[in-house]
């Protein structure tokens, strides 16, 4: 049931519902994934990669738009689940998506607190003691001891941050989620102008590079394995159409919402993709856990020590938190939108 008493209230337009989504886009996949893949599958084709990996999040961006105008209810796939394919499948569904939502969440704290360990390192001369800011029990060299770690600390406290705001209310959530995806998408479009004027083109030769005789590294196979790996970088669309019980006219915003959201994060992903691998040689981003910084230092270097790119470092890093922080807020929204369309159909207290 969409009303009564404890109904949820419509208080989301287009605007909000694309935030939502580009939040939820726009996190670790096109700052780490983006040169992960093109190191190891389709050098500077990623750019191909990233049009064929859109194209296909874009397909389920359809289905997702339609089930959530036809039916504009809270849950996800797991309504659609439960109206299409009855109560076992949606079940399933349902706990697939709990799932998903809580370890997306604690993965995403984790990444959040590590960006924010490395830049107040880097930038501020602060250290959080490993201790704190690891997994129980992780053990740590240091200072010839291997002392244990005993929280981390900064996961936890981002964690309970996002609850609270959750907590106050979906419409203040939105609106602290839109400021964060505009601080991004500012500092997403500060790498793509500022990274574009030191591009070396003779990094995009040749821009499929030939197969190396094994399939999914170099060639079209590697171009199309590219694009597997960093589909796992649009995921987030699907997040919008757990909202679509409180969009003010689900029918009309829901596929805004979904659509929108895909098409600004696919340009921006295509656009990104291609500055990186123009500004190191795609092979030396291999096995780099933060390419776009590396990328973007080693063009420094190259200049000679330019201003421009010291900032764009520092920059990535800031929207890499930022990123991070508007994932959490997207992915722990939707986990009790989950668990409230399971109760009202009575499948958990």
């Amino acid at each position: 049931a969409a009303t009564g008493e404890h109904s949820l209230k419509r208080v989301l337009g287009p605007t909000n519902l694309v935030t939502l989504g580009i939040g939820a886009i726009i996190g670790t996949g096109i700052f780490v994934l983006t040169g992960q893949a093109a190191a190891q599958y389709a050098g500077p084709a990623i750019v191909l990669s990233m049009i064929v990996a859109g194209i296909a999040s874009g397909l389920a961006g359809l289905c997702y738009s339609e089930f959530a105008s036809t039916v504009p209810i809270a849950g996800s796939a797991y309504t659609y689940g439960y109206a299409t394919l009855g109560e076992f499948i949606a079940w399933i569904i349902g706990w697939d998506l709990i799932l998903e939502y809580a370890l997306g969440g604690a993965t995403v704290a984790v990444g959040w607190s590590g960006h924010l360990s490395s830049f107040l390192q880097d930038f501020l001369g602060i250290t959080i003691p490993a201790s704190i800011a690891s997994a129980p029990c992780t053990v740590i060299a240091a200072a010839g001891c291997n002392p244990d770690s005993y929280i981390n600390l900064p996961a936890v406290l981002i964690a309970l941050a996002v609850t609270v705001l959750i907590v106050i209310g979906i419409k203040e959530s939105a609106n602290v989620n839109s400021v964060i995806v505009v601080i991004k998408v500012a500092v997403v479009l500060i790498v793509i102008l500022g990274g574009a004027a030191f591009v070396n083109s003779a990094n995009w030769q040749p821009f499929i590079p030939p197969n190396t005789g094994s399939f999914g590294e170099y060639g079209w196979s590697g171009v199309l394995r590219g694009a597997g790996v960093i589909f796992f970088a649009y995921i987030g669309f699907d997040a919008v159409s757990v909202a679509a019980q409180e969009a003010k006219n689900p029918q009309r915003d829901m596929p805004i919402g979904i659509l929108g959201s895909l098409a600004i994060c696919t340009i921006l992903y295509i656009l990104v993709s291609g500055v990186m691998v123009g500004l190191v040689p795609y092979r030396d981003m291999l096995g780099s856990p933060a390419p776009m910084v590396l990328a973007i230092r080693a063009a420094e270097a190259a200049s000679g020590g330019s201003g421009l790119l010291r900032m764009m470092t520092m920059l990535v890093e800031l929207g890499a938190i930022a990123g991070l922080s508007s994932v959490m807020v997207v992915l722990m929204m939707a986990q009790p939108r989950i668990f409230y369309s399971m109760a009202r159909d009575g499948l958990l207290p």
